[in-house]
């Protein structure tokens, strides 16, 4: 990968949108070449996809909670049936397994407190927990996809 494909990288996860012209143009190349590499891109998998961001607001899911969950099991067959009844909560739009004391991180998106309480109550009848902790997000003060691209080599 050369600065210009980090140009091309930048330029699309700020708006996949624009058109190739657009874009051949600001990394000075012409259009063929600039579409030969963004597809050299898609199949190498650097770019994994391109999708829509909606406003969460819009969709009237504008309340952010993350969820730590700490567990006191760790076999393989209690984490399929988790990760398995978390991937079917579409509320949950973020999953991670952890290090440190808490063992998985989720991030839910919903309207209201309500709502939250039957995601809390899918999850917990899914999978035996030892312990839920749930904060809510009072102000959403940074949101980005892009990703910092000063680290690649």
């Amino acid at each position: 990968m050369d600065a210009i494909d980090l140009k091309i990288l930048d330029l699309l996860q700020q708006d996949a949108e624009q058109q190739l012209a657009q874009i051949a143009e600001a990394v000075g190349l012409s259009s063929t070449p600039c579409w030969r590499r963004i597809q050299r891109l898609k199949e190498s998998g650097v770019i994994r996809r391109q999708v829509a961001l909606v406003d969460a607001q819009a969709l009237n899911v504008g309340v952010t909670v993350f969820v730590s969950v700490r567990t006191a099991t760790h076999t393989q067959e209690w984490f399929e049936r988790f990760r398995a009844t978390v991937q079917a909560i579409p509320e949950v739009v973020e999953f991670y397994r952890m290090s440190g004391d808490v063992d998985y991180l989720l991030r839910v998106v919903v309207p209201d407190i309500a709502a939250y309480d039957a995601v809390y109550k899918r999850l917990i009848a899914g999978t035996q927990l030892f312990d839920v902790s749930s904060s809510f997000a009072m102000e959403e003060l940074k949101f980005t996809t892009a990703l910092p691209l000063s680290y690649v080599r």
